[in-house]
């Protein structure tokens, strides 16, 4: 199995080629893409050196599976290229997530979806991801009329750039700036750009792609996205709204026993998800499970996960597992 990694360098891509090692994924030669500034440099991934090679000689080179993190534009240019060549493209960018054309994946959900035909796989967005995860196996259960989220995202989803801006601040240095103003010692509630509606395009990626994902654009979902100074992970707080009335033991039930959800849900013994306890593991972890008082049929609960793992690089590496698994590469 020959495997590209494209963003190799970037704060995603090195959490790529570390799940890869982790996972023991069946590679049998890697090859590391970065922009031009980086070819010819070298990357570690299982105590080797790999050269970093240019986008043109990695779709030259016709590999097996191409794992993108460089951006979107980066994408809309070589996927199409990597997936002519004959390469199953697996793209952590907004690029293809709601091309009709496109499958959006998250494994446990929907990896069912996927067939040997499809050579660009888009993974959603780390807010989405840890959300819809959570939210299937209630949908399943109970239909999801609405979902109102509000998040507090790591500074890491921003990248390299924003982690500095925060380490520079904490040492009263200053510097280059990733966001408009400061995040040390602030909240900021703008995650990416703003659109004609007043939304961010974070928030309307979260209303968007979980339709997609769960197959049902009957859900309504509205959400408040917002920049913490935390680098651990995105932590969510989200109330749903079902169809039928619930009993908290039975979505308690639901949670725990589905793949790659931790519960931490006991207020007895202060036990609730955090970043700080969610950081370097792979799975979305769920608590602060209540009823809320205030409407039919709502809950609240609160949900955290690594962003930078669940939420892009190890989702797309358990997309590739399926792909393998079931012979679809």
């Amino acid at each position: 199995m020959r495997v590209a990694v494209v963003g190799a360098t970037g704060m995603v891509g090195e959490i790529m080629l570390k799940v890869l090692a982790e996972r023991k994924f069946p590679i049998t030669e890697l090859i590391p893409v970065a922009s031009e500034r980086s070819v010819g440099k070298s990357v570690t991934f299982e105590g080797k050196q790999h050269t970093v090679l240019s986008m043109q000689d990695a779709v030259d080179a016709k590999v097996d599976i191409a794992l993108f993190s460089a951006g979107g534009d980066t994408s809309l240019e070589w996927a199409p290229k990597f997936a002519a060549a004959g390469t199953t493209v697996i793209d952590n960018s907004s690029a293809w997530r709601m091309d009709p054309t496109k499958k959006l994946i998250v494994p446990e959900i929907n990896a069912s979806e996927l067939t040997s035909e499809d050579k660009i796989i888009a993974n959603p967005n780390c807010s989405t991801i840890q959300l819809v995860l959570t939210l299937a196996p209630l949908h399943k259960k109970y239909k999801i009329n609405r979902v109102v989220v509000s998040t507090y995202q790591s500074i890491t989803g921003t990248g390299v750039k924003a982690v500095t801006q925060l380490h520079n601040e904490y040492g009263g240095i200053k510097g280059e700036m990733a966001y408009k103003y400061p995040i040390h010692r602030n909240v900021i509630p703008q995650c990416d750009v703003f659109e004609e509606n007043g939304y961010t395009k974070e928030e309307m990626k979260l209303v968007r792609e979980t339709k997609k994902i769960l197959s049902d654009d009957s859900i309504l979902v509205t959400a408040t996205a917002v920049r913490v100074p935390v680098v651990g992970g995105h932590s969510e707080s989200v109330n749903v709204e079902f169809d039928s009335d619930f009993e908290l033991s039975d979505i308690r039930r639901l949670l725990h026993e589905t793949s790659g959800i931790t519960l931490q849900d006991n207020t007895d013994t202060f036990t609730y998800p955090m970043p700080m306890y969610a950081e370097g593991k792979d799975d979305v972890f769920v608590g602060r499970i209540r009823r809320d008082e205030s409407r039919n049929n709502a809950l609240n609960m609160w949900i955290v996960a690594d962003n930078l793992r669940k939420g892009a690089a190890t989702n797309a590496v358990q997309i590739a597992e399926y792909l393998i698994k079931n012979q679809l590469v």
